[in-house]
C-alpha cells in the first residue's frame, strides 16, 4: 500500500471512531438518565471504566498469561502508560479545544464544571498513585499486597461518593433520543446495553484502525521506533477517551467530558496498579518512575490552581503538555 492509502485508512479509522463515539455517548447519557445518578458519575464511572476495560485487560493477559521478561515489560508499560498520557496530553488537548470551540464562537471560553468533583478526583489519583511510587522503593511484598487490597478498596468508596451525589437534574432535556430506539421516550435497558457495546466496538476498531494505519505511514516515512511507539501506540488506548471527551465538550456537556478522563485517571490509577503489585515485582526503570512522576506533577499542577483560584483557566491548564512534549525530547535524545 502506498502512503496514499494509509492516509485514507487513517481518515476511515476517524469516522469509524466518531461513529462508535456518537453511539457510545448518547447509550451512556440514557444509561444515566434511567439510573437517575448524576453526570458526574456518569463521565466519572460509565464511561470511563467503560472505555477502559479494554486497555485493562492488557497488563492482566500480559502479567497472569504471559511468558518471560517481556510479560512483565508490557504490562507495566499498559499500566503506567495511560496515567501519564492522561494527565500530560489528553487533559491539555480538551483545554486547547475549548478554546478552539470559543473562538469558532461555538461556545464561551471556559469550564462548566462541578469543581468539588473535579477535586475529589485528582486527590484520589494522586493519593493511589503516590502510593504506587512508594511502593516502587520499598522491595517489600507484604507491602505491595496490602497496598493493592488498599488501592481496589480506595476505588469502591470513590464509585460510593459518585453514585451517592445528587442528580440535580442535570440537563436532561438536552439529551438526544437514543439511536437505536429514536421513538422510544423510555428506551428499555437492553437497547441501551446493545447501543454502548456497539459504540464500544466501534471505539476500538477505530482506534486500532487508526494506530494501523499511523505505524505504517511512520514506517513508510523512517520514523524513528521510540517516537512510533511513544507517540502513536498510546492512541490506541487513549483514542476512546479523547473522543468521547471531544464530544462531549463541543456539546457544552463539561462534567461529562472532564470527568470522563479524570475518572479515567482514577481507575488506572487504582484497579490496574494494584494488578502490577499483585502480579509483578513492581521493580520500575527510572524511565518508568519518571513518567509516573510526571503525571503527578501534571496533576499537582491542575489540583493547586483549583486550590488557588478555584477553577481552571484552559490556557494554563494547557502548560502540562510541556511535560509530555519535554519527555519526549528526552527519551528521543536519550
Amino acid at each position: 500500500m502506498t502512503v496514499l492509502a494509509y492516509v485514507a485508512l487513517v481518515v476511515f479509522s476517524v469516522i469509524v471512531t466518531l461513529g462508535g463515539c456518537a453511539l457510545f455517548t448518547n447509550g451512556i447519557e440514557w444509561l444515566g438518565k434511567r439510573l437517575k445518578v448524576s453526570e458526574g458519575a456518569v463521565g466519572s464511572i460509565f464511561a470511563a471504566v467503560g472505555t477502559t476495560l479494554p486497555e485493562t485487560s492488557i497488563p492482566i493477559i500480559a502479567i497472569f498469561f504471559g511468558n518471560g521478561q517481556e510479560r512483565t515489560e508490557v504490562g507495566l508499560g499498559a499500566i503506567l502508560g495511560a496515567p501519564f498520557m492522561l494527565s500530560t496530553l489528553v487533559l491539555p488537548i480538551l483545554a486547547g479545544l475549548l478554546l478552539l470551540y470559543a473562538s469558532l464562537g461555538k461556545r464561551a471560553a471556559s469550564f462548566k464544571l462541578d469543581y468539588r468533583e473535579v477535586r475529589i478526583d485528582l486527590q484520589f489519583f494522586l493519593f493511589s498513585y503516590g502510593m504506587a511510587v512508594v511502593c516502587a522503593y520499598v522491595p517489600s511484598r507484604p507491602l505491595h499486597y496490602a497496598a493493592a487490597l488498599l488501592l481496589v478498596g480506595m476505588y469502591l468508596y470513590y464509585m460510593k461518593i459518585k453514585f451517592a451525589a445528587p442528580e440535580e437534574g442535570e440537563g436532561e432535556a438536552e439529551i438526544e433520543p437514543l439511536i437505536f430506539a429514536r421513538r422510544a421516550a423510555k428506551p428499555a435497558y437492553a437497547v441501551i446495553a446493545l447501543q454502548g457495546v456497539a459504540g464500544l466496538t466501534g471505539l476500538a476498531a477505530g482506534a486500532h484502525l487508526f494506530v494501523t494505519a499511523a505505524k505504517s505511514i511512520a514506517v513508510e516515512l523512517n520514523v524513528s521506533p521510540l517516537l512510533l511507539a511513544l507517540l502513536i501506540a498510546p492512541l490506541a488506548t487513549e483514542l476512546p477517551e479523547m473522543s468521547n471527551s471531544f464530544l462531549w465538550l463541543y456539546r457544552k456537556k463539561d462534567r461529562l467530558a472532564v470527568g470522563n478522563v479524570t475518572g479515567a485517571m482514577v481507575f488506572q490509577g487504582t484497579f490496574p496498579v494494584s494488578v502490577g503489585l499483585l502480579g509483578t515485582d513492581w521493580s520500575l526503570a527510572p524511565s518508568a518512575l519518571i513518567t509516573m512522576l510526571l503525571a503527578m506533577a501534571a496533576v499537582v499542577f491542575s489540583l493547586g490552581q483549583l486550590l488557588w483560584g478555584g477553577h481552571w483557566r484552559p490556557w494554563l491548564l494547557g502548560g502540562s503538555a510541556l511535560l509530555y512534549i519535554g519527555y519526549t525530547v528526552y527519551l528521543y535524545g536519550w
